[in-house]
């Protein structure tokens, strides 16, 4: 099958404001990624003429308020309700958008504020199951449902806390030198993964995201306008998503990748022995061993081996894995989590690394999960990069 988002470039990737806390509201972060995007780009903001918006913090502002605010006029609008999944949807959408004529320049930003309570109230009234199946019980949030399923994975396949720690380790190491990273300058050695506090069954402390305020963004438009512009911009060789993959099963150890797998690197006319690196959601490493088992890096059940025989740190001869330090070094920005390693890989393949550099880097897979609707993440995407 040929690449059907031929013509499409993504460029100028930002993240802006990152804090543990942030008396900002949500507007706040979009406008500051707009203006870094606008910046890095030379566009003047009359360009921009569609805005896809991923945010849990919004409200009660919306996608369109954000026009007004900014002084925007735009003819295509789209808000992605879909966390960790929202980033390459919004390229999914923008891409289209773009193609169809529908806009010349779509702003696609992940943002989101982060207050003291803020965290435990967006947990509460998650959905109508944490409303009235988990929050009354004391179990809202992601922690359980992922201690379950990182239980059950450790169970079928004889992963070890030292295997998810491996994950955590390394991209602790990939985090040096990036800005954004809230713990990028903090080393995290094995022993102190291992000897970190309970937190849920076999979750410890860094086994789990920490909650952050930020933002992260990119433009999406023509190859020809890109270019026109001299600004550096990679290619959409493919990308795809699926919903509510394998309802049936009863505790999440496979999701749509599994399903969309084929396709993606068909379309995209490479496979996972072409990329330089690979960005996987990290809310927990657990999922992030499900994505390198899903598309392809390894065999079902065979990532504890996987990562115990590849280096996944930056240069070190294995597979660069979340080579920003992914959410597990950076935080999570809420819905801006599921853009940070779509950002991140445009940066790598375009030779713009903010941290450190994969050598010769050219092509990059990108991994998005989101939506905990009380045992499992609703959402899964992925997107193939190319540096133009």
């Amino acid at each position: 099958m040929s690449n059907n988002y031929a013509g499409v470039a993504i460029a100028a990737p930002v993240s802006v404001g990152y804090a543990r806390n942030s008396e900002h509201g949500a507007p706040w972060f979009v406008g500051a990624a707009l203006h870094e995007m606008l910046a890095d780009s030379g566009l003047p903001k009359s360009a921009i003429d569609g805005l896809a918006i991923g945010s849990f913090t919004l409200a009660p502002d919306s996608v369109v308020t954000m026009t007004q605010y900014y002084g925007l006029e735009t003819r295509f609008l789209e808000s992605l309700p879909y966390g960790g999944a929202s980033g390459v949807l919004a390229l999914r959408r923008a891409a289209r958008a773009v193609q169809a004529g529908d806009a010349e320049v779509v702003a696609c930003i992940g943002a989101d504020t982060n207050r003291t309570e803020g965290f435990r109230e967006l947990v509460a009234n998650f959905s109508g199951f944490s409303v009235d199946a988990s929050w009354p019980y004391g179990a809202a949030g992601p922690n359980l449902p992922f201690s379950l399923i990182t239980a059950r994975y450790m169970a079928e396949t004889g992963a070890t806390r030292e295997d998810f720690g491996r994950i955590c380790v390394s991209q602790r190491a990939n985090a040096r030198g990036v800005p954004q990273a809230l713990f990028a300058d903090k080393p995290l050695s094995m022993a102190q993964y291992l000897d970190a506090r309970a937190v849920a069954g076999p979750l410890q402390l860094f086994d789990c995201v920490m909650p952050c305020a930020g933002a992260e963004g990119f433009l999406v438009m023509s190859e020809e306008r890109a270019r026109a512009l001299g600004i550096p911009y990679a290619r959409v060789l493919s990308a795809e998503e699926r919903h509510n993959a394998f309802a049936g099963d009863d505790i999440q150890l496979r999701a749509g990748w599994n399903a969309f797998a084929p396709q993606l690197w068909d379309r995209a006319g490479c496979g996972p022995q072409d990329m330089d690196l690979l960005e996987t959601y990290d809310d927990y490493p657990v999922i992030a061993m499900l994505q390198m088992e899903a598309l392809g890096f390894c065999a079902a059940g065979e990532a504890p081996r996987f990562v115990r025989e590849t280096a996944l740190t930056v240069n070190g001869g294995g597979v660069p894995h979340n080579t920003s330090g992914g959410q597990l070094s950076t935080g999570q920005a809420g819905a801006g989590g599921g853009f940070l390693g779509l950002v991140e890989a445009l940066r790598q393949v375009t030779g713009r690394a903010v941290g450190q550099q994969v050598l010769r880097a050219r092509r990059a897979v990108v991994g998005g999960y989101g939506m905990i609707n009380y045992d499992r993440g609703l959402c899964a995407a992925a997107v193939v990069l190319e540096g133009a």
